[in-house]
């Protein structure tokens, strides 16, 4: 447990992190303070930080299941102590870490007699298990268990429906929140003529990030969904008109992607977009959208663009303009495609 001593500077505004605690691997709290604020100010920083934290922070759940011979998700397994609904159950207790978007696959492999715990599940090197004790079945035969998992990093609270069940998969809610609880409270000091304010804010994690981490991540986020207010000029269009009517320059192109060389399609599969001056908003959709390099960008048209989540018009013609500026890739663009 980590504390420091509170000062406050009447100067400039300031935050500290004035406790932080590890209370088990699921359970970690943190609080933190943000001073010296005006009258009023400190609600409205801490109404908006918490539904940002609550709502708008990352997780990594499994989603769903899919076991082998299994008529329906109330059925009992021989050998198995646990229904396949209190596996299901267990599998969403699971806390994981990922560092990737998308959705992938893991798998439990394992022979009985003995207990299946996280540890048992086979994961892809980008995802990590929080806790490895978490308990999934008991297997009092030896007999062999194998579930395909179905692994997805989100936000919020996602009820799954319950779809066609002929492969055998079972849909698991998810809770891909890993801030738990987050709290705030005001306090007032100074004399009768100035009077400032002091925010305290409380976050509980479920371990996958610590509570700082998830209070920049929130921070992030939350400034990314003011930017476009910061813009010098307003923005009028019709959304519906505009994503019809408007023509975009021409983005993909796919008849000479096809003639490229294969040395030529590996140099484009390793010019990550990283390497380009996205704003965070148009970085962290198309992270979200599995586009990781610039040919998995150059193989979108403008219609797919589109499609992704808070994605508009001006984003895609921000990106034209990005590429537009980066000199050298536009000379190797040319060398290795016209």
């Amino acid at each position: 447990m980590v504390r420091e001593k509170v000062t406050i500077s009447t100067r400039t505004l300031q935050w500290k992190c004035v406790e932080l605690r590890k209370e088990t691997k699921r359970l970690s709290y943190g609080r933190f303070i943000l001073a010296p604020l005006l009258k009023g100010q400190a609600d409205t920083i801490g109404i908006a930080m918490r539904r940002a934290l609550l709502g708008e922070t990352e997780g990594t759940c499994i989603t769903r299941a899919k076991f082998e011979k299994i008529p329906h998700e109330f059925s009992t397994l021989t050998g198995i102590q646990e229904s396949v609904q209190e596996i299901l159950m267990n599998l969403k207790e699971i806390v994981l870490k990922s560092y990737l978007y998308g959705t992938h696959n893991a798998y439990i492999c394992v022979k009985g007699p003995r207990d299946v715990t996280a540890e048992d599940i086979i994961l892809p090197t980008f995802v990590e298990i929080i806790d490895n004790t978490q308990h999934i079945a008991t297997i009092s035969e030896p007999i062999d268990l194998y579930i395909e998992l179905q692994i997805e990093r989100n936000r919020g609270y996602h009820l799954q429906l319950q779809n066609n069940l002929e492969d055998r998969s079972y849909p698991i809610d998810a809770v891909f929140m890993p801030v738990r609880n987050t709290n705030f409270s005001v306090h007032s000091y100074g004399n009768g003529t100035e009077m400032y304010e002091i925010l305290f804010l409380e976050i509980w994690t479920n371990g996958s990030l610590t509570p700082k981490e998830a209070l920049h991540e929130a921070s992030r986020n939350l400034i990314d969904l003011f930017m476009p207010f910061l813009h010098a000029e307003e923005e009028s269009f019709d959304l519906e008109k505009t994503q019809n009517k408007t023509t975009l320059p021409l983005f993909t192109i796919h008849d000479k992607l096809r003639k490229t060389t294969k040395e030529k399609e590996i140099a484009l599969k390793y010019y990550f977009i990283d390497q380009a001056e996205f704003s965070p908003k148009i970085y962290n959709s198309l992270k979200k959208s599995n586009i990781h390099t610039l040919w998995d960008l150059l193989n979108k048209n403008q219609e797919e663009l589109l499609k992704i989540q808070h994605f508009g018009i001006e984003d895609v013609q921000h990106i034209l303009r990005i590429l537009e500026m980066e000199k050298d890739f536009a000379i190797d663009l040319r060398k290795n495609l016209f």
